[in-house]
């Protein structure tokens, strides 16, 4: 409410001193309407915008001052101490659009130096693996990443067009990949910022570590391409998958733990569990325990190409 008295009084008081104090005619009570109609216009803008976009805005209309500035010294010291007519005559005119050019032009590229114009390996790169499996949320929510999650643009485009796509199959991925950038935004545990930058590369894979080396980021993926063209191009790639193969729990032969036997096996009287982290248990004799939690001892284990498998006994 505070801001609407102060807004009121603004179009009221400029009005007011103008009339009294500049000439009481209609000339300066308009002109003092416009005037606070504008300080209330920047105190909007101003509001709404960011404070590193006006930083940038402001750096805009630096560098045309000083674009200006050298080429009036040019035409001075290097034209015979004479400017040119043009120059002269246009002097204010061609300032102000210097200012104007060098404000738009950096209001334009703010997307791209927006919280990119740092680089370092708190900045993570998210790909469409990533983004459609989902679990970079949860590492999110419990700080297990850190920094800034870079959502590069060309990424978001090819989940959208996976969300639009006839496959069925397909348009549930990207819905769902777009569905994880969204929860990303809204995470107040982590900062989500957003790039324009598409580098030049016939793949996506090749974008991805093309932009990671350019900003000297990480990237965030499941994507096995992007996992090896990383090690080449010695970037950091945080493979989730990896993570979570990592973390699985260990278990050595001749241990023993609760198991429940959900399913038969493929051989008779064999049953089938499954360990938290989904590595699936084959019990020996366990058929005619299926649907009871029971004891069972650890006999062997297994590593495939698919994962582990173990094969255990009933205790």
């Amino acid at each position: 409410m505070p801001i609407w008295i102060f807004r009121i009084s603004t179009l009221v008081a400029f009005p007011f001193v103008t009339y009294t104090y500049l000439g009481k005619d209609w000339n300066s009570f308009l002109g003092g309407l416009a005037c606070g109609a504008i300080v209330i216009a920047g105190e909007v803008l101003f509001k709404r915008m960011r404070l590193i976009k006006i930083m940038i805005g402001c750096t805009g209309v630096l560098l045309g001052l000083m674009l200006y500035t050298l080429i009036g010294y040019g035409m001075q010291n290097f034209g015979g101490g004479v400017d040119a007519p043009f120059w002269t005559q246009y002097n204010q005119h061609i300032l102000i659009g210097f200012l104007i050019f060098g404000l738009l032009a950096a209001l334009f590229k703010a997307r791209d130096l927006e919280g990119l114009s740092y680089k370092g390996h708190h900045l993570k790169i998210a790909d469409v693996s990533a983004l459609i499996d989902g679990r970079i949320v949860d590492l999110c929510d419990i700080n297990f990443l850190s920094g800034v999650i870079v959502l590069p643009v060309f990424v978001i485009d090819e989940l959208n067009r996976m969300a639009h796509s006839k496959d069925k199959l397909e348009q549930a991925k990207g819905r769902r990949g777009l569905e994880v950038a969204s929860r990303l935004q809204e995470n107040k545990e982590i900062e989500v910022r957003f790039t324009s930058k598409t580098p030049k590369a016939p793949t996506m894979p090749e974008q991805i570590v093309k932009l990671a080396r350019s900003l000297d980021a990480e990237i965030v993926t499941l994507d096995f391409t992007i996992n090896k063209l990383a090690v080449l191009k010695k970037v950091i790639a945080l493979n989730v998958a990896d993570l979570a193969t990592a973390l699985k729990p260990v278990v050595l032969p001749g241990e023993s733990m609760s198991l429940f036997i959900m399913k038969d096996g493929r051989e008779k009287e064999q049953g089938i569990g499954y360990l938290d982290d989904g590595t699936m248990v084959v019990v020996e004799e366990g058929r005619k325990h299926i649907g009871k939690r029971v004891e069972v001892a650890v006999a062997s284990i297994y590593q495939t190409s698919s994962g582990r498998m173990i094969f255990a006994k009933i205790k």
